[in-house]
């Protein structure tokens, strides 16, 4: 059997993925997570063969999650499921130490395919994916300006692309204001970018909301 925790803040695709992965006889859901804070707890009480993960959520984001299980050396394998594109995102959290990515808007078939993918011990990416893994290794160094920007920083830039004040940023990243500021001031500054219209511009124009 193979067990799996769900971490995602919204409890209506918690329940879509709990459902679909109900169809697989040899998976089963151990507990559910909608926040940093509980899925640290989660792994902590039960028993955990993938973690199915998204990006986006309140505290530490899907990348600092997967930073933290390696430097806990946790042998919980990742499976990323983000409504975020994949070729912004999926080589980004491969590299973060994911071992699979997928895309909220692809086959929810393609999810217990991937979770037991995963759970075997090999890495999971849709043909998409693979086709830019191979590409990438034979492409120059991205020059992307936004390939410098932090976690963090990304998120912020990402959220301000999408609309919300610095305080709403604050709030859902758990962040006061101020530190939200400061990495509003590093992406402008990276992205030699000067006010939140160029910035919304930049990340439409380069995939990234």
């Amino acid at each position: 059997m193979i067990r799996v925790v769900l971490c995602d803040d919204h409890a209506m695709v918690r329940r879509g993925i709990r459902d679909t992965l109900k169809e697989a006889v040899d998976i089963q859901v151990t507990a559910e997570a909608g926040s940093y804070a509980e899925v640290r707890s989660a792994l902590r009480t039960v028993d955990c063969d993938v973690l199915v993960l998204d990006i986006n959520m309140p505290g530490r984001d899907g990348i600092e999650v997967l930073a933290s299980l390696r430097d806990a050396e946790s042998p919980v394998r990742v499976l990323i499921v983000s409504m975020y594109p994949e070729d912004q995102y999926a080589l980004r959290c491969l590299k973060a130490g994911a071992h699979g990515y997928l895309n909220k808007a692809g086959d929810p078939a393609e999810l217990i395919t991937a979770v037991r993918t995963v759970a075997q011990g090999r890495k999971y990416v849709t043909p998409a994916v693979a086709q830019m893994l191979v590409d990438h290794l034979h492409a120059p160094a991205s020059e992307s300006l936004h390939d410098s920007l932090s976690e963090r920083e990304l998120q912020t830039l990402c959220k301000i692309a999408s609309g919300k004040r610095l305080a709403d940023i604050a709030e859902e990243l758990m962040l006061s204001p101020k530190t939200v500021s400061v990495y509003r001031a590093r992406v402008l500054e990276k992205l030699k970018l000067t006010n939140n219209s160029e910035l919304t511009v930049y990340a439409i124009r380069n995939g990234l909301v």
